[in-house]
């Protein structure tokens, strides 16, 4: 029982004494994905994602309608023709589903290596002016918007960093 008693003292003492920390560094925040969407370089680059993705689901879907028709076909003739080609046209039929399902993965794929590349890119091109920014400021620490739970709008910098994208980077830079 002394033993707890001299924890309990120990341990406020030391909650009581607990001193307020002061910082002299500069902490700012962004939200990047603000600065993706609302750039004009960011949107150009969203824009034609939603290009490419658009034609990618046009193909797929001449191909599935293709299949549609070698299904309905089959079924049209399931009573008609013999088991045995009835079973190679089911053979086929398979086959091309397995291929467009290929071809459907890698079109995802490859879209997403894009996508994901471009905006590496993007970002590695805004670096630059965010440092640069940063060091005009004297701003010590930026944090991203999604880790910061509550803060002053005066350290969201976010839109003066659209600005300065929109002035340096044309939207027409954009890497093709």
């Amino acid at each position: 029982m002394a033993f707890l008693k001299s924890l309990l003292i120990v341990l406020l003492y030391f909650f009581l004494n607990f001193s307020v920390a002061y910082s002299k560094d500069s902490i700012a925040f962004i939200d990047l994905d603000l600065i993706l969407k609302n750039s004009n370089y960011g949107k150009s680059l969203l824009n034609q994602f939603d290009i490419d993705n658009e034609k990618n689901i046009k193909e797929l879907k001449v191909k599935e309608s293709e299949l549609k028709k070698i299904e309905d076909q089959i079924k049209k003739k399931k009573n008609i023709i013999s088991r045995d080609e009835l079973e190679k046209e089911l053979v086929i039929l398979k086959d091309k589903i397995t291929e467009f399902n290929k071809t459907k993965d890698q079109l995802l794929s490859k879209f997403e290596n894009k996508r994901n590349k471009e905006i590496n890119e993007f970002f590695l091109k805004i670096n630059p002016i965010i440092q640069n920014y940063m060091n005009e400021n004297s701003i010590d620490i930026l944090l991203e918007r999604k880790n910061v739970f509550i803060g002053k709008n005066d350290s969201d910098i976010t839109k003066v960093i659209i600005q300065q994208i929109n002035n340096s980077l044309k939207w027409n830079d954009k890497i093709e």
